[in-house]
């Protein structure tokens, strides 16, 4: 059953005149220049979007800087309220939101919607967080010491296309602090985004938010470069991450966060509940999203007296699944984002085959009708995966998980920890002792025991290594991020 037609919503999306959210007015990209965003289930155009250039980049981030002094005067209490109104305002208008990210980005209907709860949750999480923005008395001398949090300035916030609106709602985090934003959604998939900045064109001064898209690099590049924008908030892969510290560094002294990639490790041991770790690992590796997230376990590593049967039981599981158009109800699974995923995964399941991995469920493009078109990859599951494989090592950013098996507790921690990435690892074990010992010596930044994949409210999110740099996420943490302490020293 299809949530909305989709050549009714095609239409709609088509006809709808896209714009940029500078200085708050909506206007087009410099020159009139559009890009063409793709429908990547009907591998056909979609929309024309406006493709910003440097001067477009310029004038959100001019907007931004004259914005934050009156942006700044506002209590924490009166930019909470507004904050709240934004969630509010995307509660409201969540069906059309869902329906903008499912058809632009692949991913199922069901998730989007999940994405809209989600991304409401965290708006008002921010906005609740607005008086725990704190100073602290110091009493080191007779004199008063205090400390003040006061905003950063202008912030950048470039986010990547999995989760396109949740990502873009986090720009709640620097409105409560007091920052004025530019922020770029993802060209692949800017729909939501765009969107969100019509609805949110009269909730904030104007030129508190601003929203801008390119088609490639120069947009980022120049807005991570501006001489107004202090702060960068980046979630992402690990090369463009690093592309982004290099400019930032090169063009001034920034404050610079980064959530990048994983090759995350989810350990069994043979005392785990195998039908609850079985669940909890096809749970984990997010292929409702077509695998197209940081946070997956990429690798099960199983011990190896239960590692036939655990492989056996994901990989039934695995094939049970429903994957199809993302606008029907029924599909548990979309497609890839475009082309280049589509065509990156496949790459990665026959470079498996080359290197002795033994697929047990998926392995390409399915077959059958309703798959002639769409960047469609089945759920894969590759038993017998040599730990330092290609396939072992790199992130695949796709619907692929690895089975590893190992014989010790040491083995086991040796390979989790044995890649260049540290995100996210789960232990799954009745031991209570060897559930904190592994846990302990995991190289990650957010682990679960007998669980897998769930965000908490308020917990801090984010990696070590090449997953990330420069604070944690989803918390409080983040809110601060957003602020500079200032000390005041007064003397009698």
């Amino acid at each position: 059953m299809m949530v909305v037609s989709r050549a009714a919503l095609r239409e709609e999306v088509a006809a709808h005149p896209w714009r940029l959210l500078i200085g708050g007015e909506l206007r087009e990209a410099e020159g009139g220049a559009r890009f063409t965003d793709v429908d990547p289930f009907a591998e056909a155009p979609l929309a024309q979007v406006p493709d910003a250039s440097a001067a477009d980049v310029d004038d959100a981030a001019e907007a931004a800087a004259a914005a934050l002094p009156g942006w700044r005067q506002f209590t924490a209490l009166e930019r909470a309220k507004l904050v709240h109104d934004f969630a509010d305002i995307v509660q409201a208008h969540g069906e059309q939101l869902a329906g903008l990210d499912a058809i632009d980005t692949g991913s199922p209907i069901a998730n989007a919607r999940f994405d809209v709860k989600i991304a409401v949750d965290q708006i008002r999480m921010y906005a609740n967080f607005a008086l725990e923005m704190k100073g602290q008395t110091i009493p080191s001398s007779s004199a008063l010491h205090y400390t003040v949090r006061q905003p950063v300035g202008v912030v950048a916030k470039i986010f990547p296309y999995n989760h396109p609106l949740m990502f873009g709602c986090r720009v709640a985090a620097p409105l409560v602090a007091g920052n004025t934003c530019v922020i770029k959604p993802p060209e692949a998939a800017p729909l939501s985004v765009l969107r969100l900045g019509e609805l949110l064109r009269d909730v904030f001064p104007a030129g508190v938010l601003n929203i801008v898209v390119g088609d490639g690099p120069a947009v980022p590049d120049r807005l991570v470069r501006h001489r107004h924008v202090r702060r960068i908030g980046f979630i992402g892969s690990e090369p463009t991450g690093r592309a982004i510290q290099k400019a930032a560094a090169e063009s001034g002294v920034k404050h610079v966060t980064l959530e990048l990639g994983g090759k995350n490790a989810m350990v069994v041991f043979d005392d785990a509940d195998l039908d609850r770790a079985a669940a909890g690992a096809v749970n984990g590796m997010n292929f409702t999203w077509s695998g197209q997230s940081c946070g997956s376990n990429s690798r099960v590593l199983v011990q190896r007296s239960i590692y036939p049967a655990m492989t056996e039981k994901i990989a039934a599981l695995v094939k049970a699944r429903t994957i199809g158009d993302p606008l029907s109800e029924d599909s548990e699974q979309g497609t890839m984002i475009n082309r280049a995923q589509f065509d990156k995964s496949m790459r990665y399941i026959d470079l498996a085959r080359q290197e002795g991995a033994r697929v047990v469920a998926g392995g390409g493009k399915p077959a059958g009708d309703g798959y002639d078109t769409g960047y469609f990859v089945a759920a894969t599951v590759l038993a017998d995966v040599a730990p330092d494989s290609t396939v072992g090592q790199e992130e695949i950013f796709g619907p692929v998980m690895s089975m590893i098996p190992f014989d010790t507790e040491e083995e086991a921690v040796g390979i989790a920890n044995g890649v260049e990435y540290g995100l996210t690892a789960s232990v799954w074990t009745k031991d209570l002792g060897r559930a904190h010992r592994v846990a302990h010596e995991f190289e990650a930044g957010y682990i679960w025991v007998n669980a897998s994949s769930i965000h908490y409210p308020g917990t801090p999110y984010g990696g070590v290594k090449r997953s990330g740099v420069g604070g944690k996420e989803e918390c409080l943490e983040e809110l601060l991020s957003y602020t500079e302490e200032k000390v005041v020293n007064v003397v009698y």
